[in-house]
């Protein structure tokens, strides 16, 4: 036990300091948002699993999979298909060579669009970075057997993620990630096969399991389907963080590659996830009833009971490491990119277009402590890890995604109708989910079930339909684009 503590505390301590080891290596703002353009592909590799695999997949994926079964992977499913995607465009991406997102949108259609991506993106972001912050809570709490309280873990995972971010940005995170990387892979592929062999084997594993657990669907339907997969696909391509490191790649031909090796990274840990998840109902079936330490539902600590009560002392360190690594790794970047938003998108362009370097790197490190603030405040409103996960990527994914693949995909949108997506995808997200709280009923019955639509596992559906109606109706109904305007986003790339 005093092993598994040791790692979890100390593992922060030499990332903080491999942080301020590094922040020596920043000389300007560049540095601090975009790591001087010189980021090599196999950290790029590194970085960009470690962004996506968070506590999203850790604790709400998981979850999912205990409860449902392989139709878990549905909710994965959607990123992979986003992955695909990204890969062609990564290298555009990376030879406009901007620093944000908003950047983008900005020079694909005006600077209205700037500011109302750079919105979505906070609002979004912040609430990712959030519920990181109550995964190492969760984690600190259930290796001291509740002597750390899931607030005070969490106030101490913030402050950890918060220091981190705040010191050297985007060039601490990619040094780091490939350690984290390696050891979120290393942990997972030895923890499954081993858990099987305990369990029985496989035959003993598939046994005990529902028999719904080993259906594609779940025992669930299309809709259910869309759900849960439109998110994560929308959000994998909207994903700023994924964006700012491909900027961050020393060449275009760096980011397509590194798209790939992100792929089989992504699909490889988060179906081992999963499948940990699955052995663990088989291994652990009362946690479907449980309450555990930390006050919620047990099954989303799943994979933190395996390295506690499934291990050997050694193997369950290797896992909590693991769990550490995947917490700091995503709330660093989900930070980072809301703080280089304020900086970059608000305080350079529209407030101090002078400013100094020095003036912008406060800004931003200021604004990193700022939003790690506002992430503990928003965790008093959700009640799950899931749901959390949910609601953002249909915040990003129904204002970002649609506008910012238009820029790539279709010479005729226009600024207008931009500006349409993404304040029809960013309104109506939000409203549903304030009216719902008021007590407005957004459910509707098809093919006999019954639906609710302000639940974070549909919300997606009519914000994205919102959306993307208004961004080719207004864009057909005004005057397209002047061809310098759209341009940059088409030209060819050399592989």
């Amino acid at each position: 036990m005093n092993l598994l503590v040791a790692v979890v505390l100390l593992y922060p301590i030499l990332l903080i300091g491999i942080s301020v080891w590094r922040s020596r290596a920043v000389k300007s703002h560049e540095d601090f948002m975009v790591a001087g353009r010189s980021v090599p592909v196999i950290l790029l590799v590194g970085t960009l699993v470690c962004t996506w695999i968070g506590s999203g997949s850790l604790f709400g994926g998981a979850g999912l999979a205990y409860r449902t079964g392989i139709a878990e992977l549905w909710f994965s499913f959607g990123a992979w298909m986003g992955l695909i995607v990204a890969f062609f465009i990564a290298g555009r991406v990376r030879r406009i060579a901007q620093y944000t997102v908003p950047d983008l949108l900005e020079q694909r259609y005006n600077a209205a669009a700037r500011l109302l991506g750079t919105l979505a993106i906070i609002l979004a972001y912040v609430t990712i970075a959030a519920y990181q912050f109550r995964g190492g809570g969760w984690i600190l709490t259930i290796v001291t057997d509740g002597k750390i309280s899931p607030t005070e873990g969490m106030l101490i995972t913030a402050a950890a993620i918060v220091i981190f971010t705040a010191l050297a940005g985007m060039v601490s995170i990619v040094t780091v990630d490939i350690f984290n990387g390696t050891i979120i892979t290393l942990a997972v592929l030895f923890t499954l096969p081993y858990m099987v062999f305990e369990v029985g084997g496989l035959g003993e594993v598939l046994s005990r399991l529902p028999a719904d657990h080993t259906s594609v669907v779940g025992g669930h339907n299309l809709l259910w389907v869309i759900g849960v997969s439109m998110p994560t696909f929308l959000l994998l391509l909207g994903e700023s963080g994924m964006y700012q490191k491909f900027f961050s790649a020393k060449d275009s031909n760096a980011a397509r590659r590194a798209v790939i090796g992100m792929v089989l990274g992504v699909v490889v840990i988060e179906t081992a996830l999963a499948l940990l998840a699955i052995v663990g109902r088989a291994a652990y079936p009362n946690l479907m009833q449980e309450v555990s330490i930390v006050g919620r539902a047990a099954s989303e600590t799943i994979i933190l009971y395996i390295a506690r009560h499934g291990l050997p002392v050694l193997g369950g360190a290797v896992l909590l490491a693991a769990a550490v690594a995947i917490v700091l790794s995503t709330g660093n970047t989900f930070l980072l990119v809301p703080s280089t938003n304020v900086a970059r998108d608000i305080y350079e362009r529209f407030i101090n277009p002078q400013a100094a370097e020095r003036r912008k790197l406060a800004v931003q490190r200021i604004s990193v402590v700022v939003f790690g603030v506002v992430g503990l405040l928003l965790l008093t409103q959700f009640e799950t890890v899931l749901s959390m996960a949910l609601y953002a990527y249909s915040l990003v994914g129904a204002s970002l995604t649609p506008a910012l693949l238009a820029c790539f995909l279709w010479k005729r949108v226009t600024p207008q109708g931009g500006v349409a997506c993404i304040a029809g995808g960013l309104g109506s997200i939000v409203s549903i989910g304030v009216l719902s709280r008021l007590g407005v009923d957004f459910s509707m019955s098809l093919g006999g079930n019954v639906f609710d639509f302000a639940d974070s596992q549909y919300i997606v559906i009519p914000g994205v339909l919102i959306s993307i109606s208004l961004l080719v109706v207004v864009s057909l109904l005004t005057k397209p684009s002047p061809p310098e305007k759209w341009e940059p986003f088409f030209a060819r790339e050399g592989i």
